[in-house]
């Protein structure tokens, strides 16, 4: 016994630790796994659109902000007009008067926190513009660097009474994160300029007014089932007047009006007063990246409530009817006709087949009783006209309490069809939710785990593997509920490095670069290797949902007739884990890979310079039946099993 026992201490010390075994039936699936499942969620927070996404290089292009000149230092003789515009919703614009002199009549953007350029890269400048008068104007449009050298210049002439649009394309001849743009009115004269702007030439798909290429590579690269649009507290607005307007976002981009953002002065001590939506980013650009993408669009849209965390405004019952009847004008827009008014709109924009959708969203996280009697009033007219369109509806703003434990009930009576949960926790929280699924209802609507974000507060809430791993724990017990959970996504998706307002984030970037978080490369892996089926994998008789660190789940990918297997062990030690799969008659595991992401720091981050945790790729030993694996500390793998 002595002996056994000293063993036993030399085993731990030498940090041998006790086998796991666990067992997988592949003979049994217990759950469909919609191809839903894993997707992005966008809203325009942290310049997550202008500025961000969309590729738009000029901030207040058309002269609208409040105070018109944000964004711009002019010179010399510039006033703002708003005479026979040129667009009837963006009303203003400049007209800049030479008197003579030398570079004394102009106007220079500073971009968002500047304009990224890169050498070699080519950019379209456009504008609208007309001479007051009859004599012709010579612009010089001008790329200026950081050190106020402007080597890069085009000069375009301007005439005649009527707008017209003039572009021109430039070529970088240096790399700047913090350049700007700026017109000089050359010769003497007037001259009127409206909606100024400067895209990258190679954007997503080469599109004028298109995406950033490199961000939306980062969506596709996901493989994302779903993409929910356009947020969050955005729908809602600081007002019912500020909420977001779908219809305000279709048609030409040049006249969509300018909104306030959400989240300009939300928060008191990260306040953006220059933070605006030009909506040149709209319901049919959100529609377009989904197809691309090849997610299923989930767009959302006001039930008729202000952000109730900011005022109280409330759309009464016997008002909503206009509420209501965007809704249905937005399923037309995209799954319409041509012929039918809205999607005669989608068609002319250059997409006369139908988007497809499936599904809609109303309100947010939203809260109390006014939520719930206006959401019935959206189902029963969706419902009606369109039924075959699935609803979601919210539990609110909480992962559990009195106003969760009130919606859920209501949501069950108003029969949506999914539910959307959000919860922004500590990574404790998440490891030890991981079967907060195995409980619920299998006959109620189903769940949309639409916005959740592990917040490591002991390190400022940054993206670091603990906060991963805690992530790629909890989602163990999304997939092993596939019958439960249909859609999951991440939240917030995008950040500027110099304009976030929240943190932790899935992607950042700055003007010219951008960084894939650990919490990204957990949701790649996911949504790379979903699979079809879910296969029952125990351990000790139990699901594995923390037992010693250890969190598992299992799946069946019919296309590819493969086992797929996640592990995560959070633990700060190696685990011995052996597998055996029941069900297999006279098959084996041939051969195997496993993709994995691990460091022995839990608080290792990547940067804009370096991304340190990245997934790699290793091939698996695998015999017969069973697989045995050592698992290191700090890590999630996902092996792919082959069958012979």
């Amino acid at each position: 016994m002595k002996r056994l026992t000293a063993l036993l201490a030399l085993s731990l010390a030498l940090g041998v630790q006790a086998q796991h075994t666990m067992t997988v039936d592949v003979a049994k699936p217990t759950a469909k796994i919609q191809p839903t499942m894993y997707g992005v969620f966008f809203e325009d927070i942290n310049f997550g659109a202008d500025g961000g996404l969309y590729a738009e290089l000029v901030k207040n292009r058309s002269f609208e902000f409040p105070q018109p000149f944000v964004g711009w230092v002019p010179f010399g003789q510039v006033t703002v007009e708003d005479e026979k515009p040129c667009f009837d919703r963006n009303p203003h614009y400049i007209r800049i008067v030479n008197d003579g002199r030398l570079l004394r009549a102009g106007i220079d953007n500073e971009g968002y926190r500047g304009i990224g350029l890169k050498q070699g890269e080519e950019y379209r400048f456009s504008v609208y513009a007309r001479t007051p008068d009859a004599t012709p104007v010579k612009l010089s449009v001008e790329l200026v660097n950081s050190n106020a050298e402007n080597p890069v210049k085009k000069e375009i002439e301007i005439k005649g009474q009527e707008w017209q649009k003039v572009a021109v394309v430039l070529k970088s001849s240096f790399t700047d994160a913090h350049s700007r743009l700026r017109i000089v009115v050359q010769s003497k004269g007037t001259v009127d300029l409206d909606h100024i702007s400067l895209f990258p030439v190679n954007t997503w798909k080469q599109r004028e007014n298109g995406l950033r290429a490199d961000l939306v590579q980062a969506l596709y690269d996901l493989n994302p089932g779903v993409f929910r649009f356009p947020g969050g507290c955005i729908i809602e607005g600081n007002s019912l007047a500020t909420r977001y307007q779908w219809k305000n976002s279709v048609g030409p981009v040049e006249n969509r009006p300018l909104n306030e953002n959400r989240w300009n002065y939300t928060f008191k001590h990260k306040a953006f007063p220059d933070y605006f939506q030009s909506l040149g980013l709209g319901f049919y650009e959100y529609f377009l990246l989904s197809e691309d993408i090849g997610a299923e669009p989930l767009p959302v849209v006001s039930c008729g409530l202000s952000c109730q965390y900011e005022s109280n405004e409330i759309v009464s019952l016997d008002q909503l009817d206009p509420y209501v009847q965007d809704a249905l004008d937005l399923i037309e827009f995209a799954n319409g006709d041509v012929n039918t008014t809205w999607g005669k709109v989608r068609a002319d924009m250059g997409h006369p087949a139908p988007f497809n959708l499936k599904m809609i969203a109303v309100g947010n996280e939203q809260w109390g009783e006014v939520y719930p009697e206006r959401l019935e009033v959206f189902t029963k007219a969706i419902r009606a006209k369109y039924p075959d369109i699935k609803v979601v509806g919210s539990s609110g703003p909480s992962a559990g309490g009195e106003q969760f434990d009130y919606l859920w009930p209501e949501m069950k009576r108003i029969g949506v069809d999914l539910v959307d949960e959000h919860y922004y926790m500590a990574p404790d929280w998440f490891l030890t939710n991981a079967a907060r699924y195995d409980s619920y209802d299998r006959k109620g609507p189903k769940v949309f785990a639409g916005e959740y974000a592990a917040h490591d507060h002991a390190s400022g809430k940054a993206n670091n593997l603990y906060a991963a791993l805690s992530e790629a724990a909890f989602m163990t017990g999304l997939e092993r509920n596939a019958d439960v959970v249909h859609l999951a996504t991440y939240a917030p998706l995008f950040a500027h490095v110099d304009a976030w307002q929240w943190n932790p984030d899935l992607i950042w970037f700055d003007n010219l670069r951008m960084m894939r978080t650990p919490n990204y490369y957990v949701q790649q892996m996911y949504g790379m290797n979903t699979g079809t089926d879910v296969l029952k994998l125990q351990m000790d008789g139990k699901p594995v949902t923390g037992q010693d660190s250890l969190y598992a789940t299992a799946a069946w990918d019919e296309p590819t007739g493969e086992i797929i297997v996640k592990l995560v062990n959070v633990a700060s030690h190696p685990a011995e884990v052996k597998i055996d799969f029941t069900g297999l008659k006279k098959r084996q595991l041939v051969s195997g890979t496993c993709t994995y992401l691990h460091d022995g720091d839990l608080k290792t981050v990547n940067t804009l310079e370096q991304e340190t945790l990245v997934p790699r790729v290793r091939p698996v030993q695998v015999k017969g039946q069973t697989l045995e694996l050592q698992l290191p500390e700090h890590f999630f793998g996902v092996y792919r099993l082959q069958l012979n």
